[in-house]
């Protein structure tokens, strides 16, 4: 990781500007959803994790952005770059009375690989850790038990320890309008899902 006083300066204003709907959801990127509550989830490449959550029914929105850095407002050049501390995140809205938390990190854990460190695949960089960034503590302890049970998981399958990061949500910042439900604007587009097979059926 960047040290915090070597981190790229960034920029006071966002690089996503003005009203955008969810190409896929038709609903609003900002605000999200009244009534919802909200995810913040890395799992490698932005753009085939954030399709595996507007699949999900109850998930009202999603989108794409940075997050768990030092920069404001960066770029998709300089995230990947190594030097704002972002990860690639999805910010997933939902309708708690449809889906809950531990099945939204039921996903997450079963759709990448969350002992690999800074990567996936060969997708390599600090940008592409394994992270749950929690809007509270209730968020932040059903993250610890769930990491903790598929822990189990994936010793049993051969795996070593998970390395998934969980801290409390900083500032997101949404990506370049092109990121936003990328694989729906390109169907064609390479992103692959890291899964392993190892999966839990944790508790509510």
């Amino acid at each position: 990781m960047v040290e915090p006083d070597r981190a790229l300066p960034g920029r006071d204003t966002p690089v996503l500007t003005g009203q955008h709907v969810h190409e896929v959801l038709g609903t609003p990127l900002e605000p999200v959803p009244a009534g919802s509550e909200v995810a913040y989830l890395a799992l490698g490449c932005f753009w085939g994790a954030e399709k595996l959550y507007w699949q999900l029914d109850g998930v009202t929105s999603t989108a794409v952005g940075y997050q768990g850095g030092y920069t404001p407002n960066p770029t998709y050049e300089e995230t990947c770059s190594g030097r704002t501390g972002h990860a690639e995140v999805v910010r997933v809205a939902y309708d708690p009375s449809r889906i809950g938390y531990a099945d939204l990190l039921k996903v997450f854990f079963e759709n990448h690989d969350p002992t690999q460190g800074m990567r996936q695949g060969n997708d390599f960089g600090t940008q592409y850790r394994s992270a749950i960034y929690t809007a509270d503590e209730a968020q932040a302890e059903t993250a610890r038990r769930v990491r903790e049970e598929f822990q189990a998981e994936f010793s049993r399958a051969g795996y070593g320890e998970i390395t998934t990061e969980i801290a409390p949500a900083g500032p997101f910042y949404l990506a370049e309008e092109y990121h936003q439900q990328y694989l729906d604007k390109n169907p064609n587009g390479y992103c692959p899902i890291h899964a392993t097979g190892v999966t839990c059926n944790p508790g509510a």
